[in-house]
């Protein structure tokens, strides 16, 4: 069975760039390992629509229920269904830059307590049990404090979903230390592995980091019964 493995954490916490250096390292050791990122802003019409909701074009971050955005992020994934199921089928190990949890993280940040049990338990069930998409077999969290996220925001390239320098999420410090509590939350109750991205006052190099990443998944690939 291919291993999907999720790559999570909140905006700035050097995701896409850790999932592509696993990805090749794994490629480089033999693997056949594949690269998926979401949202796919461009490739589906709900990317799109998340591009526009990022923007602001449906008003500020709390104008929408999380209800509604979560639709969004899970319809998204949805419409790219035959493209998991298909790179899946090809290859040995599919990397995913950001997957359902990321959906589960921002959204449940934005309510408390039976409500967001409730509200992560839909998405889940949505998600999995409707939708049908393929659970991730690991799943990484990137640990990184907000202060030091907004900062390696603000040194991203442009996007191609916006011309700002930081979208809805990515601008309120606030909402991000929130979504970090519930992928803490989720790391602690779930089995994720936690990867710290800063150590002292300082971000950890890029290399340090994905050496962390690969000590986790290569021995995990390892113990996976061969087909």
């Amino acid at each position: 069975m291919t291993l999907l493995i999720a790559i999570e954490g909140i905006d700035g916490s050097g995701k896409g760039t850790q999932a592509a250096k696993l990805n090749a390292h794994l490629n480089a050791i033999g693997h056949k390992s594949s690269l998926l990122s979401f949202p796919r802003y461009r490739q589906t019409c709900f990317g799109q629509k998340i591009g526009d909701f990022l923007n602001g074009s449906f008003g500020s971050l709390d104008a929408v229920h999380p209800l509604l955005v979560s639709l969004l992020f899970a319809g998204d994934r949805f419409e790219s269904k035959e493209l998991v199921e298909q790179t899946l089928a090809e290859h040995d190990v599919v990397v995913c830059d950001r997957y359902v949890a990321s959906n589960v993280a921002h959204q449940g940040a934005k309510v408390d307590g039976a409500e967001r049990t409730q509200l992560i338990e839909w998405i889940q069930h949505l998600e999995f049990s409707i939708y049908r998409l393929t659970p991730a077999r690991l799943t990484l969290f990137l640990d990184v404090p907000v202060d030091h996220a907004q900062r390696l925001i603000a040194a991203k390239s442009k996007r191609d979903y916006t011309d700002k320098s930081a979208d809805l999420q990515e601008a309120d410090g606030h909402y991000l230390a929130r979504v970090r509590d519930v992928y803490l939350e989720l790391a602690r109750g779930t089995g994720w592995e936690t990867i710290p991205c800063v150590h002292g006052s300082s971000v950890r190099s890029v290399d340090e980091i994905a050496a962390d990443v690969a000590s986790v998944v290569v021995p995990f690939i390892g113990k996976q019964p061969k087909p």
